[in-house]
């Protein structure tokens, strides 16, 4: 530490003429000096004190800027993997765009080839509109001429019935005449009791009203039957055909021997054309039967599962084997020139079909006759409380 100057060593001359003037001076010398001395003391505690904070905070920087280091190390490396993985994405993209590219141009060609088709299938919808226009007529046409041949086909069978009618008929007819000329003769001989004269016209009256049952009966099996379908009691429909052709079976004493189910079973269907499908077995029946010694005729029928199944058996000489698949085709007959047109069982076949059944038919084995089996679904509704037929 310097000295100041009053103390120097090699002055010793101020030493004895300073006085206390000199003395005070100095020692406030002395005392500035140690106070600047203790600022400077402390301005240096205070320096280093700030420079072990500089110092920390350089190392705690240090060590930051070590993990930052590190990590940017890592993140060069993943930018590096990135960057790899982005040229060969790059590249696939860029194949991808090719490939595309290509796809586009397909597409284009597709396109010009769609348009080309679209105008084709405009021009084939057009035309397939004119052609199914063109079938429903036919097919209306078809049903019309179905019709028309189910309508003949019935005329036809009430003209071979004839005969067997107006037989029937004249019975109830010669009936009528006789009660009413009972009366008659009760009235004129003057024997005329009022029971008896009532007993005679309700005779008579009866016998009117089975013959207005078998004009009604011809009348409505004659006309056109309607296409709508309702639920028919088929027993009765076979019932009332077996009616309608028994005198004829009488006059050719053929026996009918009826074997109906207890059940009544209800299908939904068209009552007159089924019972002109029954009118044409029986009068197959009846001229199988021309020629044969034994002479019958038998219809049963029975409920199995949701079907209705009917049998018409008869024993005449039946149906050869080669002939059973042509016996339904349209024209086809085994009978003689003019004894049948070969439009029955091919009508019955069409009417069976429409209701949705089915007709064959059965070997008989080593047995006489022929055998027809038909099958019709049972109606799934109620029936109603006066069904059709």
């Amino acid at each position: 530490m310097t000295l100041p100057e009053p103390f120097a060593a090699d002055d010793p001359a101020p030493r004895v003429e300073m006085g206390v003037g000199g003395v005070a001076a100095a020692k406030a010398r002395l005392l500035e000096e140690a106070r600047r001395l203790e600022a400077g003391v402390r301005k240096g505690e205070e320096r280093r004190r700030a420079l072990l904070h500089v110092l920390q905070d350089i190392d705690a920087l240090n060590q930051r800027l070590s993990r930052q280091r590190k990590a940017m190390l890592h993140i060069f490396v993943d930018y590096e993997h990135d960057r790899r993985g982005l040229a060969g994405q790059t590249e696939r993209l860029h194949n991808s765009r090719r490939a595309l590219m290509h796809i586009l141009k397909d597409a284009h060609r597709s396109n010009l080839r769609l348009e080309n088709g679209r105008k084709a299938m405009i021009h084939i919808m057009g035309d397939v509109r004119e052609t199914t226009q063109e079938v429903q007529r036919r097919e209306q046409e078809l049903r019309d001429k179905q019709e028309q041949l189910i309508q003949a086909g019935k005329l036809a069978t009430l003209g071979e019935l004839t005969t067997g009618i107006a037989h029937e008929l004249n019975n109830p007819l010669n009936n009528i005449g006789l009660f009413v000329g009972n009366a008659i003769d009760h009235l004129q001989f003057g024997a005329a009791d009022r029971e008896c004269l009532l007993d005679e016209l309700r005779n008579a009256m009866e016998q009117v009203r089975k013959a207005t049952q078998i004009i009604s009966h011809l009348r409505t099996f004659g006309r056109v039957a309607p296409v709508s379908r309702e639920t028919v009691r088929i027993n009765e429909v076979v019932g009332r055909a077996v009616s309608l052709i028994r005198e004829q079976l009488r006059l050719r004493q053929i026996e009918v021997r009826l074997e109906l189910c207890r059940e009544n079973p209800v299908v939904v269907g068209n009552a007159i054309q089924l019972e002109q499908v029954f009118i044409n077995l029986l009068t197959n029946a009846r001229d199988a039967l021309a020629q044969s010694p034994r002479k019958l005729i038998h219809v049963g029928s029975a409920v199995a599962d949701s079907t209705v199944r009917l049998v018409f058996r008869d024993t005449g000489p039946g149906i050869p084997p080669d002939l059973e698949r042509r016996i339904f085709d349209p024209f086809f007959t085994t009978k003689e020139v003019g004894a049948g047109t070969g439009l029955g069982l091919s009508i019955t076949y069409g009417i069976i079909k429409e209701h949705g059944g089915s007709i064959a038919v059965a070997s008989n084995g080593d047995t006489e006759g022929a055998t027809f089996v038909l099958e019709l679904p049972l109606a799934t509704a109620e029936p109603s409380e006066h069904p059709a037929g």
